[in-house]
């Protein structure tokens, strides 16, 4: 089993940066051993054990084209590579944190006009949160895609707490304008789901801050 993904060292990175491995369960063998049945026990460790040397790989360099590299993960593994190692995990650990935050960026990055409609009017109902999020404003497109890969960023080169708290903030302005702006039930349940993972990412913060976010 390695411990993280792959996360090449970009042109001009200095040649001993942490280079994460793509997590692998099994190999062949194992996986004939067992059945073809992956070993939950060895999902979960890989989970939490991948989520640990990404945050690692990534503070222990101040090489900010690695940080760039790491917060664009996505488009180097994907979403559904991710989601395999990660979605699974309780929201209120560092995979789960960390699956919430890149599920976060991609919406941005997919839909960033719903994202910044939403946002904007979010703001005036939640002007404390739009001051943590730290959008610039107005709050259009360019503006969301930075403030989220900022974010992002910020585990990896600041203060991890400072960060979720961020993301925190920043999904609660979002569910504000979702239920502003988009009518029915499903839109009602959306917003209700991202001040779920807002409560998850604030608390995901205090167990960071207690040495206890595994």
């Amino acid at each position: 089993m390695s411990d993280g993904p792959d996360v090449p060292t970009p042109e001009g990175g200095r040649p001993d940066a942490p280079r994460p491995r793509r997590p692998v369960f099994f190999d062949d063998a194992e996986l004939e051993a067992h059945g073809g049945v992956v070993d939950p026990v060895r999902q979960i460790e890989a989970a939490h054990a991948s989520a640990a040397t990404l945050v690692n790989a990534g503070r222990s360099t101040s090489d900010p084209a690695v940080t760039a590299r790491l917060v664009a993960l996505v488009e180097d593994l994907g979403l559904s590579t991710l989601a395999e190692l990660w979605s699974e995990r309780p929201a209120r650990s560092l995979p789960g944190a960390l699956w919430r935050l890149y599920v976060l960026r991609e919406w941005v990055r997919r839909d960033p006009e719903e994202a910044s409609r939403e946002y904007a009017a979010g703001i005036r109902h939640t002007g404390v949160d739009h001051a943590v999020a730290g959008a610039a404003e107005p709050p259009g497109p360019e503006e969301l895609r930075a403030v989220v890969d900022a974010v992002l960023a910020g585990v990896f080169d600041g203060d991890l707490g400072v960060a979720l708290e961020r993301a925190a903030a920043f999904c609660r302005v979002v569910a504000a304008g979702r239920a502003e702006v988009s009518d029915g039930e499903p839109a009602a349940r959306r917003a209700a789901s991202l001040l779920d993972t807002a409560t998850d990412l604030r608390v995901c913060a205090t167990l960071w801050r207690h040495g206890a976010l595994t």
